[in-house]
């Protein structure tokens, strides 16, 4: 088992994790506006949808390298190609973080719960990037593919959710320094795309 690349797998997860998007942003305003359990609920329920995508994940691509393992070279290209796209739309994308959303309602634990997970299970894009992503970090030539893939990816449920959870946590300082410092958008804004560069090189360079 090659520990070094499930430590490169974290690492690279924890980065994503930290950097601007959709989700960890919605996680941000709930917890400012409403309350930490809130922006919690967010969080579970976000974490709970990532499940789906790995058992998506895991049976389809087991199946597909099991059947021809010269097509994982392929898939390799294909996911590389998908995180040079990634990196273009963030660079291309503003550097300025909104954390204000005055059309946010309050709503109950559970329906903030049911709402992270419904937004995170029926977006395409997780899976399509778990298919990008996950195949260059497989760590063992002796152990199951399924096997791989699901310990791939609960891997980054538990790191992601310790990365929002923090952001939650910590949600009236991270909104401050946000708001007050408009260069530390800019400064996540190219850390992102060098962790998308990095991984592309990587899933490139990797046997």
């Amino acid at each position: 088992m090659n520990t070094e690349l499930l430590i490169s797998f974290v690492i690279a997860t924890a980065t994503l994790a930290i950097t601007p998007g959709p989700d960890n942003i919605f996680v941000l305003i709930q917890s400012m506006t409403y309350g930490k359990k809130q922006g919690m609920a967010i969080v579970c329920g976000l974490i709970s949808g990532c499940l789906i995508h790995t058992s998506l994940v895991a049976f389809g691509l087991s199946s597909f390298i099991k059947s021809n393992t010269e097509l994982l070279f392929g898939l390799k290209l294909l996911g590389a190609g998908y995180l040079l796209f990634l990196a273009f739309q963030v660079f291309k994308s503003t550097e300025i973080i909104n954390t204000t959303n005055p059309t946010t309602e309050s709503k109950s634990v559970l329906a903030l719960f049911k709402q992270g997970f419904v937004m995170n299970v029926i977006n395409p894009k997780v899976s399509i990037f778990f298919m990008a992503f996950f195949p260059a970090f497989l760590f063992s030539e002796t152990k199951s593919l399924i096997l791989q893939f699901y310990t791939l990816g609960f891997l980054f449920m538990f790191t992601s959710f310790l990365i929002f959870s923090i952001l939650v946590f910590f949600s009236s300082s991270v909104g401050s320094v946000l708001k007050s410092n408009s260069r530390f958008g800019t400064v996540l804004k190219w850390l992102q795309i060098t962790v998308f560069l990095g991984i592309t090189i990587f899933i490139l360079i990797s046997n």
